[in-house]
This record gives C-alpha cells, sequence and structure tokens, in this order.
C-alpha cells in the first residue's frame, strides 16, 4: 500500500461483541496509518484482540441506531482525512481490493464514493451468490454523505457520482447460530415498522414482496438454492439459504402479530 492511500483513508469499523470476527477483519487493515474502531459496549475479547493492533484507535459510545452510531464515528471522532472506509466487524477486505484502493488516484478523480460488492462467506467458505446488496464502503468525507436509517440497518446517501470498484469485501461472520436468531427478532421488529410505515413512494421490489406476508418465505428458498446458485455450493449453499428463509419467516410472523394486534 502506497503512502498516499495510507495518508487518505481513514478506516472506521463499529463492533459489538465481535471476538470471532473482529481479528479477521482488522488483520486485513494493517495498511492502513488510522483504524477508528467504535464499540457499543462489547463483554467479550472484542476490546482485548483491537488493543492488539497498533494502528487502531478504540472508542466507546453507547448503541442507539446503526444510523446515528454511523454518522458519529465519521463525524465525531477526529477524522482528518479525505476519505473514509466504512465496514462492517464482519467484513474482510479480499487481496483484489486492497491492490485497488492502492490504485486509486484520490487527487484526479471525481467521485465521491465507491460502490463495492460482497463474496458472502458460510463459516470461511464464499459463496457463489447471495441476497447482500451491494455498498457505498468508500466515500468521501467533504461530500456532505450521511447514514440514513433504513429498516433495521442503514443505508448511505452519497451527493454526486459515484464509481464501482472491483475488488470485493468477503462478509464472514462467525458468531454462533444463536446470536444470529435472537438479532434476527429484534431486525424483524425494526423491518415490521419500516414496512408498515412505507407509504408506497419508491418503495423497492423486494419491500413489496414482504408486504404480501406469505410470498417471501415461499420465494426466497427458490431464489438463493436455483435463481443464484447456491444449491451448486453444497452444505454451506443450504445453511445460507435456510437463513434466509428463516428471516423471512420471522418478518412474516412479525407483521401478522401487528395485524392481528389491530384487529383485537
Amino acid at each position: 500500500m502506497n503512502q498516499q492511500t495510507r495518508n487518505d483513508i481513514t478506516v472506521v469499523v463499529l463492533t459489538l461483541n465481535e471476538a470471532p470476527n473482529i481479528s479477521r477483519t482488522l488483520s486485513r487493515l494493517t495498511w492502513a496509518t488510522r483504524v477508528v474502531v467504535l464499540d457499543s459496549g462489547s463483554t467479550d475479547d472484542t476490546i482485548a484482540i483491537c488493543k492488539r493492533f497498533q494502528n487502531v484507535e478504540l472508542l466507546t459510545r453507547d448503541f442507539t441506531t446503526h444510523s446515528e452510531q454511523w454518522n458519529f464515528a465519521v463525524t465525531q471522532t477526529g477524522i482528518t482525512t479525505d476519505w473514509v472506509l466504512a465496514l462492517d466487524a464482519d467484513f474482510v477486505l479480499s487481496d483484489e481490493l486492497v491492490d485497488e484502493l492502492a490504485r486509486i488516484n484520490f487527487d484526479q478523480n471525481h467521485f465521491n464514493g465507491f460502490w463495492i460488492s460482497f463474496r458472502y462467506c458460510v463459516l470461511g467458505k464464499p459463496l457463489r451468490g447471495s441476497l447482500y446488496p451491494d455498498v457505498i464502503a468508500l466515500f468521501r468525507t467533504s461530500s456532505g454523505a450521511q447514514y440514513i436509517q433504513d429498516g433495521h440497518t442503514q443505508r448511505l446517501a452519497v451527493p454526486g457520482e459515484c464509481g464501482r470498484l472491483q475488488g470485493k469485501i468477503f462478509h464472514d461472520d462467525r458468531k454462533p447460530l444463536s446470536r444470529w436468531l435472537q438479532s434476527q427478532d429484534r431486525y424483524a421488529a425494526l423491518e415490521c415498522d419500516h414496512l408498515r410505515s412505507d407509504t408506497g413512494n419508491g418503495r423497492s421490489v423486494q419491500d413489496k414482496i414482504r408486504q404480501m406476508i406469505f410470498i417471501a418465505p415461499l420465494v426466497v428458498p427458490i431464489y438463493c438454492l436455483f435463481g443464484r446458485g447456491l444449491i451448486l455450493d453444497g452444505l454451506p449453499g443450504l445453511h445460507y439459504t435456510f437463513q434466509r428463509t428463516i428471516a423471512e419467516c420471522i418478518l412474516s410472523i412479525k407483521l401478522i402479530e401487528k395485524k392481528l394486534a389491530l384487529k383485537s
């Protein structure tokens, strides 16, 4: 990694009990001069692991929403570089992406951000496809970019034109299934509120399908296995397919509960 890239990019990572993931993520960021880890009160070994990396600056903030946490991390932690690379704690940069970052001429490009796509992994096994959308993970700090809450997660609104990088991020979450199941109840509640508050303007196809309640749990496994080719990935492909199907079933149950509550 050239010195200009090291000086132009600050990496930001959010954490909460990410001991199974954070070491692999940070080990691919040793090229960065500064990595800001904003923790939400981890009680596992996340903090101890982060302290092993000399380029990591560890900060804490109580969690409110994903968008508020990200906006705080980007605007309130003293970032002075022109660019931010924003990563979840289970995002692992590929060699190709690290090399591509080193080749960007930040002085001459006119983009305010860059889209990056993913290869989803199950216990380290990359899948040939997933439902995970591309994200703007690298953006110019002076562009006025801001995170907006979108259901259970957040999206980054970047004014101006954004380019696309070819290197991939591996999404490789190694936290136990029990943690995933606990998270789905909370995520589904937020998604339910999001879908019910949606007026229909600019509603995505995915949201329209989910609002039908019974369609998504039927469509998702078929699309994952055959539309995305995960049937060819063996057990990891089945693992991902079942996870996504369960997530849609939980959301449908939440939507039904809301409808029944209104009638009672």
